[in-house]
């Protein structure tokens, strides 16, 4: 059995690495060692989370997947959390929560009736923190777009400020020549805001 930490963070700006001393305590009192660590900046409400996957990917039965909260591994819908769920049931992966103390016990089965009991319950509260988790990034990301309407209306809302320096270099490699294509596998900005500052450029000329 290989214990494996998961750690997520929503944004780049967040630290993804923040509840490693958590868990890392969580496994040194019991005794455990945790074999790898994976660490991502992506959405709970997203399954596109690459380290995640490769966690998965890594495992094999009976491994341990430690997080530090249920959220920090699902914020999805209903139909992307059954994804998610096939895929650790697939692996045969028992995920242990911090902040969900029926799946301690998860690290040290005992008899099958025992695991099959545990196995139950847990699955059933961390369905029913999954469901929470997600409640509560509907209601925040609600009230976010209900609080930009509102500035709107006020004529408050300005958006998020423009990175003027990496506009313009933006346009400097679209006044060179370059492709969208290359730019954007260079930097990895959105062809959405190329298109933006190449409409600029264009008014500009004009």
């Amino acid at each position: 059995m290989f214990i494996r930490a998961y750690l997520r963070a929503s944004t780049k700006e967040q630290d993804a690495s923040r509840a490693k001393a958590d868990l890392q305590r969580f496994a040194d009192e019991r005794g455990l060692k945790i074999a790898a660590t994976y660490i991502e900046n992506e959405s709970g409400a997203s399954l596109k989370r690459p380290e995640l996957f490769r966690l998965l990917a890594d495992c094999q039965p009976g491994d341990v997947l430690l997080v530090e909260q249920v959220d920090r591994l699902s914020r999805l819908n209903a139909d992307d959390w059954e994804k998610l769920k096939a895929e650790i049931a697939a692996k045969r992966v028992r995920v242990v929560a911090l902040d969900l103390p029926t799946s301690h016990q998860l690290i040290h089965q005992g008899d099958e009736f025992s695991a099959r009991m545990l196995d139950a319950v847990n699955g059933m509260m961390l369905d029913m923190l999954a469901a929470i988790a997600r409640k509560d990034y509907e209601d925040r990301r609600r009230r976010q777009a209900q609080g930009i309407q509102t500035a709107k209306a006020k004529g408050a809302f300005k958006g998020r400020p423009e990175d003027e320096k990496r506009n313009a270099a933006l346009m400097a490699m679209l006044k060179g020549g370059q492709t969208w294509a290359s730019i954007v596998a260079a930097t990895g900005v959105s062809t959405s805001t190329l298109s933006r500052l190449a409409k600029r450029m264009r008014e500009v000329e004009m």
